[in-house]
C-alpha cells in the first residue's frame, strides 16, 4: 500500500477511536482486512531473536505484545522510540501477559550478537522482550501488516526510512492500538489502552 494511504488510514482510524473512546473502553480492531468481514490479523512469522532462538507467533501464545521496527545504528528516531518502549516495559514488567517484539530493519548489520548487545544495555528480561532479525523481504513485508512504513533509502540517515509507531497486538494477533513512539504524551495514552486490553482479558 502507498505510504500516503497508510498514513491517511491511521489518521482516520485514530480520529474514529478518539470519538468512540468517550463512550466505551472497548478498543477497536485496526488494520486492513484481507477478506470481507474479517478482522485484520498479523500473519504467521518466523524470525530469530537476540539469543538465537526461533521467534514465531507461538512465542506470544496467550500474551498481548507490543511491537516496533528499529535498527541498532539508527541515528534519528530509534533511540527515542526505544526509550518509550522501555518506559512501557517497566510499567508492565511484572505482568506475565505482556511481551515485546522489536524487528530490526537492518538485516545486513544487526546480527544476533549485535542484537544481544543492544538488548543487554537495556537491562531487560530476554524472555519478555525479543529483538529479532530475519530475511529482509519478510521483515519489510510484515511491517505492512503492522501498518508501519519501512523503506531502504540511501539518502535517509542510517540508510532506512521507517515510522516510529509502537503497536499493541492482542492475544489473537489483532492490532488494537498504536502510538507515535517519539511522543511521550501519546505513549501515556497508549499505556492506558494497554491497561484496557488487559482488563478485557
Amino acid at each position: 500500500m502507498h505510504i500516503r494511504s497508510i498514513f491517511i488510514l491511521l489518521v482516520i482510524t485514530n480520529a474514529l477511536f478518539s470519538c468512540k473512546s468517550n463512550q466505551t473502553e472497548e478498543l477497536p480492531y485496526l488494520g486492513i482486512p484481507t477478506e470481507e468481514n474479517q478482522k485484520p490479523q498479523i500473519p504467521s512469522f518466523s524470525f530469530t531473536d537476540q539469543l538465537n532462538r526461533p521467534t514465531t507467533e507461538a512465542t506470544f501464545k496467550d500474551k498481548i505484545y507490543i511491537a516496533d521496527f528499529f535498527f541498532t545504528s539508527c541515528p534519528t528516531i530509534c533511540p527515542k522510540v526505544t526509550a518509550q518502549m522501555l518506559r512501557i516495559y517497566k510499567e508492565f514488567e511484572q505482568n506475565p501477559e505482556v511481551a515485546y517484539l522489536s524487528h530490526s530493519v537492518d538485516t545486513r548489520h544487526d546480527s544476533v550478537p549485535k542484537l544481544k548487545q543492544y538488548a543487554d544495555k537495556l537491562n531487560i528480561d530476554h524472555d519478555k522482550w525479543h529483538f529479532v532479525t530475519g530475511k529482509k523481504e519478510e521483515i519489510f513485508s510484515i511491517s505492512k501488516n503492522y501498518m508501519s512504513i519501512v523503506l531502504e533509502d540511501p539518502d535517509a540517515p542510517g540508510g532506512y526510512d521507517h515510522s516510529g509507531y509502537i503497536i499493541l497486538v492482542d492475544k489473537d494477533r489483532h492490532i488494537r492500538a498504536y502510538c507515535n513512539g517519539t511522543d511521550p504524551a501519546d505513549v501515556d495514552k497508549f499505556i492506558d489502552k494497554i491497561k484496557v486490553l488487559l482488563k478485557a482479558g
